[in-house]
């Protein structure tokens, strides 16, 4: 006999309670980023744009920033899965390209050299949780 659980709501559900953990492990891994980086080592993660003053990055802000950037990852995922054949691939090829983009801000803002490689290692705990995670539940249409 065959059947089909493609879209069986248990499989849905199991999916989507991953991916929440997911989008929530990515921001977890933010907030432990910056927890070592500036109470322990340190660091202040002072960022600047153009002429306006220096702004330090606080907790908050980078829990935010890695929460709404998992979940913008879990809609592009879902967008992807009605959209294309080989999900997967396109997913994190996309979130590849993203996270590698998202590494100039760092780079071209920050204060010193301690706040940008801080800020940098920020984004690669993101991406590192995120990034696999999400695509480990793809699925193919």
């Amino acid at each position: 006999m065959l059947t089909s659980t493609r879209n069986a709501p248990a499989q849905v559900s199991s999916r989507s309670r991953v991916r929440a953990l997911c989008v929530a492990g990515g921001a977890a891994a933010a907030a432990i980023a910056w927890a070592v980086e500036v109470p322990l080592l340190g660091i202040r993660l002072g960022v600047r744009f153009g002429a306006m003053h220096t702004q330090v990055v606080a907790l908050g802000q980078v829990a935010g920033a890695a929460l709404v950037a998992g979940l913008l990852g879990w809609l592009l995922l879902a967008v992807l899965s009605r959209r294309t054949a080989r999900v997967r691939a396109a997913w994190t090829a996309t979130a590849l390209v993203v996270l590698a983009a998202s590494l100039a801000l760092p780079l071209v803002a920050a204060t010193t050299a301690a706040a940008a490689a801080g800020l940098v290692g920020a984004h690669l705990a993101v991406g590192a949780v995120v990034i696999p995670g999400l695509a480990r539940t793809a699925t193919t249409r």
